[in-house]
């Protein structure tokens, strides 16, 4: 499968702006073969968290995703957006949603691990386990931007049979590691793609460091951008996650009941 990722600069809370750029990347990515575009966290709206917590209206956004389902259907092309949005109890989320090419939504997951005291003012860390869906012959799963510094959330995905990891971000410039060594590292110790697709430029006060990166489930970097506006392009397959799980079985040989045992408070060495 061919797979884009949008690397670009959003306008904070000018929604008709940014939906025009995932268009506009819905459109190259699909006339190029692309079956997926991966977007930014957060892109439609921009990243700006305190920004969105008081002038964000979450009564727009069921207009907001049937917008961008029309790009999908559109364009015919799989899309991954992040959007601000309030669940049944009333709590604020960072989340993201899997399109599929006829704008179907197959996936919903909500942002487990906040970053920084701005996103933690104006959203509330969700909890439920990333889940995996068929999607063009790969198995995918969802994480959020920080989710994936974490190896317990990439091997949750991972151990639910998870062969495309799929992640929005917005990497403020100054971590230049994260995209460089620990996604490749993500990548290879769960042995699945991992596809980093981030904002470039400024925004509302952030600098955003771009370098958004597809890396394979060998660690082996597979796509890579600077720090200016781009579209990506990787192909992803199923069969390199197989083979590389066959050739290393991490997964199979994983010994969780010993890992709760050592991190069981008052456990000595």
């Amino acid at each position: 499968m061919l797979l884009a990722v949008l690397q670009a600069n959003a306008a904070v809370l000018d929604v008709d702006a940014n939906l025009a750029v995932i268009d506009d990347a819905a459109r190259r990515a699909a006339a190029a073969g692309a079956s997926l575009l991966l977007t930014p966290e957060l892109f439609p709206v921009g990243y700006a968290p305190l920004r969105i917590d008081a002038e964000f209206d979450y009564a727009t956004l069921p207009d907001l995703r049937e917008r961008l389902a029309a790009t999908a259907r559109r364009h015919g092309i799989g899309l991954v957006y992040s959007l601000p949005a309030r669940d049944e109890s009333g709590a604020h989320r960072i989340t993201a949603t899997l399109l599929d090419r006829r704008g179907a939504t197959l996936l919903d997951y909500g942002k487990v691990h906040l970053f920084g005291g701005d996103e933690r003012k104006a959203f509330s860390p969700a909890s439920a386990a990333p889940a995996v869906v068929a999607f063009e012959g790969l198995q995918a799963s969802l994480l959020i931007c920080y989710d994936v510094e974490f190896p317990e959330a990439v091997r949750a995905a991972a151990v639910r049979g998870a062969e495309l990891l799929l992640v929005p971000t917005a990497l403020s410039a100054g971590f230049d590691a994260v995209p460089q060594v620990l996604l490749r590292a993500r990548a290879l110790e769960s042995q699945l793609t991992v596809a980093y697709a981030n904002h470039s430029g400024h925004e509302d006060g952030c600098e955003f460091a771009g370098g958004s990166v597809v890396a394979g489930p060998d660690g082996a970097l597979l796509a890579s951008a600077g720090d200016g506006p781009v579209l990506l392009f990787a192909e992803v397959s199923a069969d390199d996650a197989r083979a590389a799980r066959e050739k290393v079985p991490y997964l199979r040989e994983r010994r969780p009941e010993l890992y709760r045992d050592w991190e069981a408070p008052g456990r000595d060495s």
